[in-house]
């Protein structure tokens, strides 16, 4: 079973932090019992603040192995971003399930919520094109900073993600199945991030517990996560 990681701030993180990428292979890690599986992509890299481009690789966990590393993320990054390199990356990668974390970063700065849907039905299509039984876990967007001082981006976030709910019903299929996770109820933007919106520690444990819930719940993969 290979596994990849798409997403955008969130997913890539910055030079010395953990990731919820981190915390996702230590369950993969715990909870295999010995079946094989890999963690694949093109990109190994954080974001560097300093050279504002992903070229860090200083992870808060030097013991991380270099493969498990492995992401399709980018500071900046978003649907629209990922959309036209999900098919190539899908079929060079042979990736079996894609855990993705993006949307927030999209109706930020780029597209509005009918736009940014349409951009997740595109990037399912390429990635099946690619891999015709490819699964994958999508998240929606989850509590930020802006959105809590900002009502019309918050509508968007709110619309996005009844929309994108619609776009997994509707594009489910049983040979390439679609689940989206449910957002942590607990997540605290105050607690669980270091600015309001990327993920501190306690953060990048709940995503990646919002994936490995959905993952055991639906198709027992892996197991509770702990």
């Amino acid at each position: 079973m290979r596994f990849m990681f798409v997403g955008d701030s969130m997913t890539i993180g910055r030079a010395g932090d953990y990731t919820w990428r981190y915390r996702m292979w230590q369950h993969l890690d715990a909870t295999s019992d010995g079946r094989p599986y890999e963690i694949v992509g093109p990109r190994t890299e954080l974001y560097d603040p300093a050279a504002d481009a992903p070229v860090s690789h200083a992870y808060a966990d030097p013991a991380f192995p270099a493969d498990a590393r492995r992401h399709l993320s980018g500071w900046g990054e978003g649907w629209l971003h990922m959309a036209p390199v999900i098919g190539e990356t899908v079929a060079a990668t042979k990736a079996d399930v894609l855990l993705v974390s993006l949307g927030l970063i999209d109706l930020g700065f780029y597209t509005d919520s009918t736009q940014t849907s349409r951009n997740v039905r595109s990037f399912i299509a390429e990635a099946r094109a690619a891999n015709p039984h490819v699964r994958a876990v999508l998240l929606p967007v989850i509590p930020n900073i802006r959105a809590r001082y900002d009502a019309p981006f918050a509508a968007e976030c709110a619309r996005f993600n009844e929309l994108l709910a619609k776009s997994v019903a509707d594009l489910d299929q049983p040979g390439s199945p679609l689940l989206l996770a449910s957002p942590p109820e607990s997540y605290d933007i105050d607690t669980d991030t270091y600015d309001g919106t990327h993920p501190g520690p306690s953060g990048e444990h709940k995503l990646a517990a919002a994936f490995a819930t959905a993952m055991h719940q639906a198709w027992t993969l892996g197991g509770p996560y702990a």
